[in-house]
């Protein structure tokens, strides 16, 4: 793998998206249960702010400074960022509304199985946050990679 593809301004965004949002997001959940020995957080979906915007809006950043706004690469990134934002609200948290609701029939009916996973989606407070975030990194790794 050569230099130039590890420091590539776009993969960097993304990475440091992803790492920014997911260590916030642990951090907030561990200061608020009081409890830092839960790995597990650092990869769990939901909660704030919301990895997907971050990552996705840090990519459309860099792609709209270096490439242009009025570009195709940066329709098609925006395009793939309002589908991933769109997603998180809507979709992941209904499903996982559903999942929570299926769970409570199964305890309520003391059916003999396991419980289902419940995967989690975002408010849309945590997906505004999550591209602010994704924003300001996406400007800082422009800068720093100019």
């Amino acid at each position: 793998m050569s230099w130039e593809l590890v420091m590539s301004p776009y993969l960097l965004a993304i990475a440091s998206g992803w790492i920014v949002a997911q260590g916030s997001k642990y951090i907030f959940a561990s200061l608020r249960d009081r409890d830092f020995s839960n790995l597990r957080k650092l990869y769990l979906s939901g909660n704030m702010p919301s990895a997907h915007s971050a990552t996705s809006m840090a990519l459309v950043t860099v792609v709209g400074l270096r490439d242009g706004f009025e570009s195709a690469i940066f329709g098609v990134a925006a395009l793939a960022a309002s589908i991933a934002m769109y997603d998180a609200m809507m979709v992941r948290r209904s499903v996982g509304e559903q999942g929570l609701a299926i769970q409570e029939m199964i305890k309520t009916a003391k059916i003999k199985v396991l419980l289902p996973r419940s995967a989690k989606g975002h408010t849309p407070l945590e997906v505004l946050v999550g591209a602010i975030i994704g924003t300001g990194i996406g400007l800082v790794v422009y800068i720093a990679t100019k």
